[in-house]
């Protein structure tokens, strides 16, 4: 692995989900392999899971890890050809060749605009780091993908199914910001890979990129499309279609234990308690937030474990 900017630079899935089971077990079994090599994360955007668990999966390896909260330092240029005598103080040209010097892998979180979605989905960040920085880039959640999310999801359901091909159904909720449809995006991306049944619930106009759902299913009725669901996944996302908008805040998307049934409850967290889901899911046994939340860990070691093999 060279870069790990989306789920298309995996080469083997279901080899790389039983890597990180065994990276699980055993978490220091390779911590020679990242020794003298430096991870500097950027945060573009703040984060909780993403930075600790790539911190902490870094130093599983051996590596030393430098952190930057890029916006607190100086905002970025990203444009060829601008003349830069507003608020820009550094191109992303000479700044991704100098963090290459410190670094052996960068790692980027930027968060889209929800304001422009051709800016947006050309993913400019991201992709100016992979273009002239100098060393692999991972992708701590950009514009349009969460891949280490997306992986850390694809282990806990092969760590829990108790199926061949259990039902998975990933359903919109209510939630009273406008959020990125990244997390959905790669989950139905990473779920197409895996031999499970899917299904999308949400209302009408919260339809996502046609290109990611492909031939998915897509239920309205978010009643008919958990019936025998193994794992219900709940996300929020702002509408595509009417870019960035929170065009519907119906509360009885919520998720409930009633709804939920027998099926096992994931969220990638922060999640808003009675808004999103209710106490009693979340409280329950059969909420894996947590289980899914420790698996970031093992998600980005694997990652970060191909990317210094290939070094």
């Amino acid at each position: 692995m060279k870069n790990y900017t989306k789920i298309k630079d995996i080469s083997n899935l279901s080899e790389t989900i039983k890597e990180s089971i065994l990276l699980k077990m055993n978490p220091f079994e390779f911590q020679d392999l990242g020794k003298y090599k430096t991870l500097v994360m950027l945060f573009f955007n703040s984060s909780l899971r993403t930075r600790l668990s790539t911190e902490k999966a870094a130093k599983n390896l051996g590596m030393e890890v430098m952190i930057l909260n890029v916006n607190d330092a100086w905002n970025l240029e990203f444009e060829d050809g601008t003349i830069m005598n507003l608020d820009k103080s550094e191109h992303v040209k000479e700044a991704a060749q100098v963090i290459s010097q410190y670094a052996d892998i960068i790692a980027v979180r930027a968060f889209p605009t929800l304001k422009n979605k051709a800016k947006d989905e050309s993913e400019y960040v991201i992709n100016s780091f992979k273009k002239y920085a100098t060393v692999p880039v991972l992708n701590m959640e950009s514009a349009t993908a969460h891949p280490l999310q997306a992986l850390a999801d694809a282990i806990t359901i092969s760590e829990l199914t108790e199926k061949a091909k259990p039902k998975v159904v990933i359903s919109w909720a209510p939630h009273p910001k406008a959020l990125p449809q990244a997390v959905p995006n790669s989950f139905i991306e990473m779920m197409q890979h895996l031999e499970i049944d899917l299904t999308i619930t949400h209302p009408k106009g919260y339809e996502l990129n046609v290109a990611i759902t492909k031939d998915t299913p897509i239920n309205y009725n978010q009643d008919d499309a958990l019936k025998d669901a193994d794992f219900v996944y709940v996300k929020n996302w702002s509408s595509y279609n009417d870019y960035g908008k929170v065009i519907n805040q119906d509360e009885n998307w919520m998720m409930t234990k009633a709804k939920l049934g027998h099926a096992k409850f994931m969220h990638c967290l922060p999640v808003r308690r009675n808004v999103v889901v209710e106490d009693a899911v979340l409280d329950s046994e059969q909420s894996v937030v947590i289980q899914q939340a420790n698996n970031r860990t093992y998600a980005a070691q694997v990652v970060l474990k191909q990317i210094l093999e290939n070094l």
